[in-house]
């Protein structure tokens, strides 16, 4: 979701998201902002960025789903968009680091990793002119920490354990050591004004490389930042259109309506294909496109029956079908493009006669049908769903697939259903996904997963500086997950943008980085 989650889309729209590693010595290290952006100065098609324009964007989005508060969840790719370019985070996506400043300029974690100081960027301040203090950070923080999915986002800190020391500094105690607590704040911890009242938090100045100029009803036109601690900035306005399905903002963008289509998804990229006045920006493995099959209780509670599901999807078929190629098969391990992410773990392929015999041991009911719950929010979500249904007849499992609205969804849903749908738009960090979806008590458990050993063995993952013993910890964690977890990750899909010819330097990072547009511009 970018929920991003809360973060869900945190995320998941993607969601966030290649990039290189994050190693624990380079989380050790203070580090910068401004020096890895997620575009670079030169695009490919060449040219000396330019001043000015208006860049018009759409993204996806539905009016049940539309949400204005930066901590609230983003269900709508339109809504991230528009709060991730008017607010900062504390850290960001990076090309070369995998986390890189922001809001922040830099970092330091005390000798136990418990304790991390984060130093505000020299210059950032609100639209209104104001500037950035350690106490607006605190206070946006301890608000995000309240939300229902504060807890996932910053794991393992008590909102009293965020505090100011002078103006420029945050301090964030953790209950545990925690290595990689800088890559944890990238996705959603947008600063507000400190003491913002919630009527008033859609209209409250940001820090962000564009400020507000007007919103209705999903679309919102935004104007530069000169300010922007950032660095300059090239576009004059960014205009978001909310479209409701990926056809009709394709076809806005072939009309010439709009100059880029965000996140359009396959089909629309073959439409496009043949237009040599279109451009198409191809995110390789972009979007994480689970089936969450609730492991608390009831009938996958079983891990036998997980396992059995795992192995009645033709993942092949998945990606060829779904994704229509664009995309590649995933093992059921969240974060495959972690630097450490587990290739040496067999890739599980389908078995249908293992399938069968596990789920005859485990005593499973083949006279239920069972719902598979799931959305239209982004290309291919249903089609992964009914196509999955369909393979799991071959299993004598049957299935019903069943829409639902966003906001429906994640009111009804998304956290607590039996066996759903779900996406993320990130997929660059293993240790991302365990602290906000599998350990214990995460905030944004989908699955209702509980397993000692995965837990003990995350902490000591985040718990130590030590390069083997971590890679070794992290091999551990991603082999618990492939065998237990409630995730049937079947493929990748690509991130794939269209964008008009003048389009120039569109960023190539999924999740958050992707809609950092400070360094687009438009050739004349």
């Amino acid at each position: 979701m970018q929920r991003n989650g809360d973060d869900v889309n945190w995320t998941r729209r993607q969601a966030l998201w290649a990039g290189g590693g994050i190693g624990a010595a380079a989380l050790l290290s203070a580090c910068g902002g401004g020096t890895d952006a997620a575009s670079s100065p030169a695009d490919s098609a060449g040219g000396t960025p330019r001043k000015g324009g208006t860049l018009r964007i759409g993204a996806l989005g539905r009016a049940s789903a539309i949400t204005r508060d930066p901590h609230g969840v983003q269900g709508n790719e339109s809504d991230y968009l528009i709060i991730a370019l008017v607010y900062d985070t504390l850290t960001a996506p990076g090309v070369k680091d995998n986390t890189v400043g922001r809001l922040a300029s830099a970092w330091k974690p005390s000798d136990d990793l418990k304790t991390w100081r984060f130093t505000i960027a020299e210059g950032a301040a609100f639209h209104d002119g104001s500037p950035v203090t350690a106490d607006d950070v605190v206070w946006s923080l301890r608000r995000l920490r309240n939300t229902p999915a504060g807890p996932g986002r910053l794991p393992g800190i008590k909102a009293e354990n965020i505090t100011a020391d002078g103006k420029e500094t945050v301090v964030l105690v953790s209950d545990d050591a925690n290595a990689e607590l800088p890559l944890l704040t990238r996705l959603s911890t947008f600063v507000l004004k400190k003491d913002t009242a919630d009527k008033e938090v859609a209209k409250a100045p940001g820090t962000g490389p564009f400020k507000l100029d007007w919103y209705r009803n999903g679309n919102a036109r935004l104007l530069r930042n000169d300010k922007w601690h950032g660095g300059q900035v090239h576009l004059d306005a960014i205009e978001v259109t909310m479209f409701e399905s990926p056809q009709a903002m394709a076809n806005a963008l072939l009309g010439g309506q709009i100059d880029v289509a965000s996140n359009v998804g396959a089909v629309a990229a073959r439409t496009a294909a043949s237009r040599k006045d279109i451009q198409l920006v191809r995110r390789p493995d972009d979007m994480a496109m689970p089936i969450v099959m609730r492991t608390a209780d009831g009938p996958f509670a079983d891990v036998k029956v997980r396992e059995a599901m795992k192995l009645v999807v033709d993942r092949e078929a998945m990606v060829k079908q779904v994704l229509s190629g664009y995309g590649t098969v995933a093992n059921d391990i969240l974060g495959t493009g972690d630097p450490a992410y587990a290739k040496d773990i067999p890739q599980r392929r389908r078995d249908l006669a293992k399938a069968k015999k596990l789920l005859e041991e485990a005593k499973f009911d083949f006279s239920k049908t069972y719902e598979l719950i799931t959305t239209e929010d982004i290309p291919g979500l249903a089609e992964s769903a009914t196509l999955f249904a369909n393979q799991a007849r071959e299993a004598d499992v049957k299935i019903k697939v069943v829409k639902q609205e966003s906001g429906a969804f994640y009111d009804k849903t998304w956290l607590k259903g039996e066996l759903y749908t779900n996406y993320w738009g990130t997929n660059d960090s293993v240790v991302f996904f365990a602290s906000k979806t599998m350990v214990t008590g995460a905030g944004q458990n989908e699955a209702g997963w509980s397993d000692s050993q995965f837990d003990g063995t995350y902490r000591k993952v985040i718990g130590t500086a030590d390069k083997k013993a971590r890679a070794a910890a992290l091999r551990e964690l991603q082999q618990i997950e492939h065998e237990k977890s409630g995730y049937l990750l079947w493929g990748m899909a690509d991130g794939i943008d269209l964008a008009g010819s003048k389009v120039r330097n569109l960023p190539k990072l999924p999740g958050y980085g992707r809609v950092q547009f400070e360094n687009v511009w438009l050739a004349r």
